[in-house]
């Protein structure tokens, strides 16, 4: 195995055009790691709010006055090529998919991951450029995790990758989803298991008669006070970003103070167990990804400038592989 590798890096924060291949030196996995063999990774909102190092405030986290991280991305699938001591959970050759959210580093063709971390065995059957599909259900999984059986479900933007996410999980906890979306993508909702599609160019969204336990904006386009009256009492609004002038954050807080629960930004704990949770998922064939199109890594600042664009279905992938181009693996007029 050669010493060193590709990685993507910026020295500092703005747009895919600060973005830079470079070889650096391959990690070394330290006592309890795996090194993997990056087969794939995502390009989402995450890394492009992070190139951007936005809101300003998250940079107490990933670095000022410039990034931190000295590689970029927090999502693969791949194969372990080898562990530090210690470890008895992998073994080199075992494919795995996860997350890397605390140090990054998986845009580049080697990654260290804690072995106890945010890592499962890929079910038998998933390709590995299909099982990056951690990162958008983690953040999901923040919104749905306390849905139940039998409630009512309004998902605004469930197109997206956390859309399709809480989609599948909130169906797998029983509840009856509402899925809002574009019109090219009514029938890929109802595919996924919404109970009901609404176009959100109707205009009708929101004068539903339903009313529901829970709302979600996964997309970040809508507000609190444009939903609170499609929740029932005691409903809550979830969302995914700061909303108009950070309203989401000044809303969840008074909501916390309160013990309302009736607005929340939530964060995603537990990345160990979720992952580990979803590979079961996968496996049992009650959850999937959808994907918008692959990249070449050689192509990763194309990538990033498409996902800003806000135009995605599900997960943009990097392929890591040496014939890897440009592949369009959504299109619903096929």
């Amino acid at each position: 195995m050669a010493d060193r590798m590709r990685a993507l890096a910026a020295e500092r924060y703005g747009g895919p055009e600060v973005l830079q291949l470079r070889e650096v030196p391959v990690p070394v996995p330290g006592e309890g790691e795996l090194l993997v063999r990056v087969a794939a990774s995502t390009v989402n909102r995450t890394d492009t709010a992070t190139l951007r190092g936005y809101p300003f405030l998250a940079r107490l986290f990933t670095g000022f006055p410039r990034p931190r991280f000295d590689v970029f991305g927090h999502e693969f699938a791949g194969t372990v090529e080898g562990a530090g001591d210690s470890v008895t959970r992998f073994a080199p050759g075992d494919r795995v998919f996860g997350l890397s959210p605390d140090r990054f580093g998986t845009h580049a063709e080697f990654v260290a991951v804690p072995a106890d971390g945010a890592v499962a065995r890929v079910p038998d059957g998933h390709p590995l450029i299909e099982a990056v599909v951690a990162e958008g259900a983690w953040y999901a999984e923040g919104s749905v995790r306390d849905v139940v059986p039998g409630q009512e479900v309004l998902i605004y933007g469930a197109s997206g990758a956390i859309g399709i996410a809480a989609l599948q999980l909130a169906r797998d906890r029983g509840a009856r989803v509402t899925a809002v979306v574009g019109p090219r993508h009514l029938d890929l909702m109802r595919e996924l298991g919404a109970d009901s599609v609404i176009d959100y160019t109707t205009g009708t969204w929101s004068d539903l008669d339903t009313r529901f336990d829970l709302v979600m904006d996964a997309v970040g386009k809508t507000s609190y006070f444009a939903c609170r009256h499609l929740l029932k009492p005691g409903g809550g609004y979830r969302a995914t970003d700061l909303g108009p002038r950070g309203s989401n954050v000044w809303l969840g807080l008074w909501s916390g103070l309160t013990r309302s629960g009736r607005v929340a930004l939530p964060l995603p704990t537990d990345a160990p167990g979720f992952v580990t949770r979803l590979a079961g998922l996968m496996a049992a064939g009650r959850f999937r990804g959808v994907f918008d199109r692959a990249y070449p890594f050689e192509q990763i600042a194309d990538a990033y400038a498409y996902v800003e664009t806000g135009q995605k279905t599900g997960i943009v992938v990097i392929d890591m592989g040496p014939t890897a181009e440009v592949r369009r693996l959504f299109d619903p007029d096929t």
